[in-house]
């Protein structure tokens, strides 16, 4: 019975989010997308989309195997409903993270904090692997168009600056772990003081902090996890690429594959727009990346993207909707 409420749950999460989504871009502009590419071009698109959303649990899988072994299916389901609150989200593309340490630390029994730490370090090595990927391409590819030179300058200073910052945090744990405790411990006192008799001191911030840095630290003894997880961050890359390569096909504009591997990772600068999914500014700067290092027709780029978009946004609201109705740790402990 417990089963089949949940598989309810799911089905009115994802349903209900895919109403909100048809309601803000509008059901004829959903079909008018669908149409815009050539029939033989949809199934394939959907194929590509699906296989990206599953290529996540790899990483996953990686990333959470130092604190407990989880199986394939379960790393899947976490990806998947990872998908989900993040699409939901205004926050971008990491805003999954906090929520999921819940349900990871339940079904691993491990804590909050080392949850956290481990899915962190998936995120961060993620997005490390895509940018270096994109800057080689963009290096080798790129350069030598004046009008796309942007696109190699960003991406290079957004590997550089990812670097810096990953190295100086793990370097300066203990003072930022130190000006945390500081700032978070009153609070934390204050608010345990609303449901225990005896409230938490700023050890407990302490003590979290301290899990959460043995976790982060811990891959440097994991090189081959931290490298399964770029592996798996790299393969979505090349899986969303080919999605939006097929799109541009169907529109009758074939063009290079490489070009857009590298252009991937930079429309997430649209996640700065307050807009679950960033809906039109992940779109537009897309489209026009695409437009201006591919050579493409504008109207092409943009109905590829659409396309690509209209598939992959509803899988990740229908398929995460019902994975995160199933996960364990829903109820407060």
């Amino acid at each position: 019975m417990r089963r089949v409420v949940r598989f309810l749950v799911g089905v009115t999460l994802g349903g209900s989010a895919f109403v909100a989504y048809l309601r803000f871009v509008g059901v004829d502009s959903v079909v008018t997308r669908a149409t815009a590419i050539a029939p033989w071009a949809v199934p394939v698109v959907v194929a590509l989309v699906v296989a990206e959303g599953l290529a996540d649990g790899i990483g996953v899988w990686a990333s959470v195997n130092p604190s407990e072994t989880v199986s394939p299916g379960q790393a899947v389901q976490f990806a998947l409903a990872g998908d989900f609150f993040d699409t939901l989200s205004p926050a971008g593309p990491v805003s999954s993270e906090p929520i999921m340490a819940r349900f990871i630390g339940v079904t691993t029994g491990t804590t909050y904090s080392e949850a956290l730490g481990v899915r962190g370090v998936a995120k961060y090595v993620k997005s490390g692997s895509q940018l270096l990927v994109s800057t080689v391409l963009a290096v080798v590819l790129l350069v030598g168009t004046p009008s796309a030179r942007f696109v190699a300058v960003t991406l290079g200073g957004s590997l550089v600056g990812l670097v810096a910052v990953g190295g100086l945090a793990v370097r300066s744990r203990d003072r930022i772990s130190g000006v945390l405790v500081a700032l978070l411990g009153p609070v934390v006192a204050r608010l345990s003081s609303l449901y225990r008799e005896t409230p938490h001191d700023r050890s407990v911030v302490a003590s979290a902090l301290d899990r959460f840095w043995s976790r982060v630290v811990r891959f440097r003894d994991e090189p081959e996890l931290v490298a399964l997880v770029g592996l798996g961050g790299v393969l979505e890359q090349l899986l969303t690429a080919a999605a939006l390569w097929v799109a541009l096909a169907g529109t009758g504009t074939p063009v290079g594959l490489l070009p857009i591997v590298a252009l991937i990772p930079l429309p997430q600068v649209a996640s700065v727009v307050p807009v679950p999914a960033s809906v039109g500014a992940y779109d537009v700067l897309l489209g026009g990346a695409l437009a201006v290092v591919t050579g493409a027709p504008a109207p092409a780029t943009a109905a590829a993207v659409v396309v690509v978009r209209t598939v992959s946004i509803p899988f990740g609201l229908s398929a995460g909707g019902l994975s995160a109705a199933f996960l364990r740790g829903w109820r407060p402990r």
